[in-house]
């Protein structure tokens, strides 16, 4: 089971992100790629039994990084080459209230218009009940005070969302292909 972890990042805030999601996701039989969208090639996602991507919301919107890069699906929309394919997202912001879920939306949208099988988070996970979204993982890194502090990475409770939205999305996969498989 191949499971691509794609991310979008400014200052290190939604890597770190990224880097959790990917941990969670490497259950036994699964093989998974993390990568940033200067490296990503669209290409790969025709091998994947599972994509995950995350942005930072900017103003409640996909980063430009990421929009772009979603942007070079068409031709793989056209053949169906994502059908059935399962889809998850995550973002950050810098504020409260700073759009996680409009982020998280938006970029489902894409993965729907691709005919993929969306996976969220449910409520029965401990961190998500308090502090996530039904969507993905969304997570606030408050802004820091000068370009010199050391960046306000996600905390311990947002690291264990991304690890558990990585092992969901990779459980969901391995209950698909088996059940393909049959």
């Amino acid at each position: 089971m191949n499971i691509f972890v794609v991310y979008d990042s400014d200052n290190g805030h939604t890597e770190a992100l990224a880097k959790s999601v990917a941990e969670g996701a490497k259950i036994p039989g699964a093989k998974v790629y993390l990568s940033h969208v200067r490296s990503a090639r669209v290409e790969d996602l025709t091998e994947m039994d599972a994509i995950i991507w995350g942005c930072p919301g900017h103003f409640g919107s996909i980063s430009d990084g990421l929009k772009t890069w979603i942007d070079k699906l068409g031709y793989l929309w056209a053949q169906g080459k994502l059908i059935g394919k399962i889809g998850a997202v995550f973002c950050t912001t810098a504020t409260v209230h700073g759009g996680l879920e409009a982020t998280m939306l938006n970029l489902i949208v894409p993965m729907l218009h691709q005919g993929m099988i969306i996976v969220g988070l449910p409520g029965n996970i401990r961190e998500n009940a308090l502090y996530g979204s039904y969507y993905g993982v969304g997570v606030t890194c408050p802004v820091e005070t000068s370009p010199n502090d050391p960046p306000n990475l996600p905390s311990g409770n947002d690291l264990a969302l991304g690890r558990a939205l990585g092992q969901r999305v990779a459980e969901v996969a391995g209950k698909l292909a088996d059940a393909e498989s049959r």
